[in-house]
């Protein structure tokens, strides 16, 4: 039995992952942005061991989202799911002053690997469409370019791909990798979504828990549990290290040394 924690999982393909999990006799912590959100996630999911709150796009809320997850002890895996769409019609700023989008799809994911103690496996979700993400990192809030929702989600999902390769050449006794689930119709993708549904969630728990070796691998990128080329920018090591650098300075965290004890971050 493995104890996984995911983010995101009050609905959609969180939640999907978190009863299959739980299905499979696994330890699930699910992870809201509040505590109504988690009360429903609970109910969704019988059998899971507890939900943590916070709002991601809060960094004062990431922080306590990890103190609340290494209070549960050292996970075995850390399926980040947590995420919002390309449908913003506006720019929004979070209370930090960062754009909405790059806060919660990008530094969220990067601020919980760093404070939570570093489990086995990470799981970080992206998209097919981080493969038309721009790795420019010189305007990452939107302060410079007009507003464009869609490309700002394909550069955070790039940037999700980027994380997860840098992570796995830093953190080398960590499997970490990233996931496009699909274009499938949960409230994120939308009723039209054309892909399989019943396929969204399967790889990235597959990739938390089999002992398989075709899922016993880091850096790579997965669709439908087949390793698939991704966006060439992503095995960059500057820009792995530009993105790293960046996300530190913004959230006053750097990425520790994996053997790093909880305790001591």
């Amino acid at each position: 039995m493995a104890r996984i924690l995911i983010t995101g999982s009050a609905d959609g393909l969180g939640l999907m992952t978190a009863r299959l999990l739980i299905e499979q006799r696994h330890e699930v912590v699910l992870h809201a942005r509040n505590r109504e959100r988690a009360a429903d996630a609970r109910a969704a999911a019988p059998g899971a061991a507890g939900a943590l709150t916070g709002d991601l796009s809060s960094i004062e809320q990431v922080r306590s989202v990890a103190r609340q997850a290494n209070d549960h002890g050292r996970f075995d895996a850390v399926i980040h799911n947590a995420g919002v769409g390309y449908r913003e019609p506006r720019k929004v700023r979070t209370a930090d002053g960062l754009s909405h989008v790059f806060a919660i799809n990008v530094l969220a994911p990067y601020l919980l690997t760093a404070l939570i103690a570093p489990p086995r496996r990470l799981v970080y979700l992206s998209s097919g469409m981080h493969l038309s993400g721009n790795p420019d990192l010189s305007d990452l809030q939107w302060e410079r370019r007009p507003w464009n929702p869609a490309q700002a989600y394909a550069d955070s999902k790039l940037l999700d791909v980027v994380l997860a390769f840098a992570v796995a050449r830093r953190w080398p006794r960590v499997l970490s990798n990233a996931v496009g689930p699909g274009w499938v119709p949960t409230k994120m993708g939308g009723p039209g979504a054309p892909d399989d549904l019943a396929q969204g969630h399967l790889t990235q728990a597959w990739l938390a828990v089999d002992d398989e070796p075709a899922a016993m691998v880091s850096g790579a990128f997965f669709y439908h549990k087949a390793r698939i080329d991704t966006h060439p920018a992503a095995t960059r090591t500057d820009l792995q290290e530009d993105l790293l650098a960046e996300c530190a300075r913004l959230t006053g965290t750097p990425l520790p040394p994996a053997d790093l004890p909880a305790f001591q971050r």
